[in-house]
């Protein structure tokens, strides 16, 4: 007897493939990185193979994301190769009221944020239980750091008002490496008051390449619920 599907997983492939149908044919998609997100890269990935959708090309945001991509047989580009991302879609780690998030728990914040910013329709895709009142209420605030200034900016984090800590790998001695080679920090703020003020003024200590908070970037988030066990999306 085969095992039930898992509500969450399916709630996030549902998710994952109503954003990948608003994709249309002639178009460079950013990709996102994340469990959510690569149900969209699969699915856009199907749509190609099917004959649904033609001549698209992805900048992915990461390697996870260019590897995915790659095994669904979807082209890639470069941001030097083109002067224009019709869409993007990613997940996040916290979406609150305004459309403003944080994103880095897969430490790709960097990238997302270049290509995200870029998209002439950026899309979020989550569950539910990424919603939030206020930004940094569940999770802390990720911060790509030059390893070299890694003392320095914790000094800098915690005169903030921050606590910040080194991620660790997992099933890895050491820290964390970025995609760029840097290092992250996860900065616990609690409810953050001001995230437009905090992601500048995070972006100003010397060493910080950049930070997860995206402020104004959003344009639609799907968000993936269970109503009495089935998965439900709706829009914010």
């Amino acid at each position: 007897m085969s095992a039930a599907p898992d509500p969450v997983k399916l709630m996030k492939q549902q998710v994952g493939k109503a954003a990948a149908q608003r994709v249309n044919s002639n178009s460079i998609v950013g990709l996102g990185t994340g469990s959510t997100t690569a149900f969209a890269i699969q699915y856009l990935g199907e749509r190609l193979q099917s004959g649904d959708l033609n001549n698209i090309k992805g900048i992915p945001t990461s390697f996870q994301a260019s590897v995915l991509a790659k095994l669904h047989g979807i082209p890639l580009t470069t941001l030097d190769e083109v002067d224009r991302i019709h869409i993007a879609i990613d997940g996040a780690d916290e979406v609150d009221p305004h459309k403003n998030l944080i994103k880095g728990g897969g430490a790709a914040h960097t990238r997302e944020k270049v290509v995200d910013s870029l998209a002439e329709q950026f899309i979020v895709v989550v569950d539910q239980s990424k919603l939030v009142e206020t930004l940094g209420s569940t999770f802390p605030v990720p911060v790509e750091v030059l390893p070299m200034a890694i003392t320095p900016v914790m000094r800098a984090l915690e005169s903030l008002g921050g606590q910040p800590e080194l991620r660790m790998g997992v099933k890895k001695d050491g820290p964390v490496i970025t995609d760029q080679g840097n290092m992250v920090i996860d900065t616990k703020f609690g409810a953050i008051a001001d995230p437009v003020a905090l992601e500048k003024t995070l972006n100003n200590i010397p060493g910080v390449l950049e930070n997860g908070i995206f402020v104004g970037v959003a344009d639609l988030i799907l968000i993936g619920e269970l109503q009495n066990g089935e998965p439900f999306i709706r829009e914010l």
